[in-house]
Order: C-alpha cells, then structure tokens, then sequence
C-alpha cells in the first residue's frame, strides 16, 4: 500500500507538472497595466545585404518616369536580340557593401535604413529629374525559417515584413508536445555578426523581447524537451547494445560453423 500510494503521489505530481511546460503565456492575466504598457514595442524592418528590392517610381506623366522602371527582358537563346518583356518588376540586390545601382541615379546606400527612409532618399535624388515623383520599395525575400519541434519545419516568406515568432510558430501548425517553450533559440545575422537570443513563449514577458519580432534571415530552433531528449538517448543507447549483441552472436556463429567444419 505504501509503494502504490508512493507511486500514486509521483503520477499526480507529474500529471500536475506538465501542463506548465506546455502552457503559453503563464500568468498573463494578473499583469498589471503599468506592465502591460513596458512590453508595448514597435518593430521596422530594416533592409540588409543580399535582400531584394522591386523600386516603382510613379508621377503624373507616366513618360517621365519610364528610365526609372527598366522593364524585364527575355532574350532568344541564339542571341542578345529582346524578344519579350515582362510586366514583372525589376528587382535590385542589396550588395555586400549595403548598396544598389539604380537607373540614372547610379549607386545608393541601401542597407541599413527603412523602406520608408530609403524612399525618401531616392525620391530626393529623383528629384533632380522628375518633379513630384513618387517611391515605391518593397523587399521581397523577406523570409525566416523554423526547424525543430514543429508541425512543419520550414521557411517562411512574409508579404507584409513583419512578423512575430508567434506567428512563424502558428503559420507552421504550432509546437510538438515535445517541443521546449522555455529556451527557444533564435539565430540573426545582425550587419554580418551572428547574434543569438533566447525566449520563453511561456511567460508573458515574451511581448517585450527584442526577439519577439522576427527579422529577415532569422533561423529558430525549437529544441526537443528534457523526457525527449532522455529518450532519444536510451533509444540510441539500446541501439547500440542491441548492434553489440548481434555482432558478437554472428562472430561466434561463423567461429562456430569454421570449428565444425574443421573438426569434421
């Protein structure tokens, strides 16, 4: 009676356990509005070496603006003759150095800024051309990836370039049973340094997190929980023994077959 009330008592405490490993945003309802107010945060992208840029110039004359939108152009493959264009955009690659060459503008510094500013920034520099002329920059390989303990592990590309890792996790059919909610890593290449970060996405001070939202080229890592990683080493562990075993078992039955053979 002892041992079964003994082995009750751990069943309960585990049972009861559990759901704290699982559990988002443990608490978040006793929050304070003071502490609510301290995790208000606003994020912009901000644009990188090696993104991808489509730039749109627009006016009210068209005409004006054409030197500033290059179609894109198909070649036949028995030449350099233009046979076809295409209504896609142009796009432009953010150098190693963090700059583009743009039509008639020449080189300018991309990497670093916002859309935002680095509109502002070409339309001052049209300006010397074209009156009035509006910028357009969008980055469209803006994207993340997620490995791990996750429904789908994969990349992401993201239209509207932002997104928060809660929503990389929902896109992808959220976390495994197996997955660690505590210590999930994020890995980013921060102007051509690897910086690494770590959050909790069971306790609600997540939304204050500089990790909470994610940035282009972001990997994260949901790692397997203590029981998994357990068990994966005790099944590893009995595999090899049970490789040992069969081994040895086939040694001596080829030892075993040579001596017969011999002593026949």
């Amino acid at each position: 009676m002892k041992l079964l009330s003994a082995a009750g008592l751990i069943f309960f405490l585990t049972s009861c356990g559990a759901p704290k490993d699982v559990l988002y945003f443990q608490g978040v309802d006793w929050l304070t509005q003071d502490q609510i107010t301290q995790m208000e945060q606003s994020y912009t992208s901000r644009i990188c070496p090696d993104d991808m840029l489509t730039i749109t110039v627009t006016a009210w004359d068209p005409s004006v603006v054409t030197p500033f939108n290059p179609p894109v152009w198909s070649y036949a493959s028995q030449g350099e003759i233009a046979v076809t264009t295409s209504m896609q955009l142009h796009t432009y690659l953010v150098d190693s150095d963090g700059n583009i060459v743009f039509p008639v503008v020449g080189k300018v510094k991309a990497a670093g800024l916002s859309k935002q500013e680095f509109s502002a920034q070409l339309q001052e520099k049209i300006s010397y051309y074209v009156k009035d002329a509006m910028v357009n920059v969008q980055i469209v390989n803006y994207r993340v990836t997620v490995i791990g303990e996750i429904a789908r592990p994969g990349a992401l590309t993201v239209q509207n370039e932002r997104l928060t890792i809660l929503d990389a996790i929902g896109r992808l059919g959220d976390l495994t049973i197996n997955a660690n909610r505590k210590n999930i890593l994020i890995i980013r290449d921060n102007e051509g340094r690897k910086e690494f970060g770590r959050v909790d996405i069971t306790n609600p001070q997540l939304f204050s997190s500089p990790y909470y939202y994610l940035r282009q080229n972001d990997l994260v890592y949901i790692e397997p929980n203590k029981p998994k990683q357990r068990n994966y080493n005790v099944t590893q562990s009995q595999t090899f023994v049970v490789s040992i075993v069969s081994t040895l078992l086939t040694t001596v039955s080829v030892i075993t077959t040579v001596l017969v053979a011999v002593l026949k």
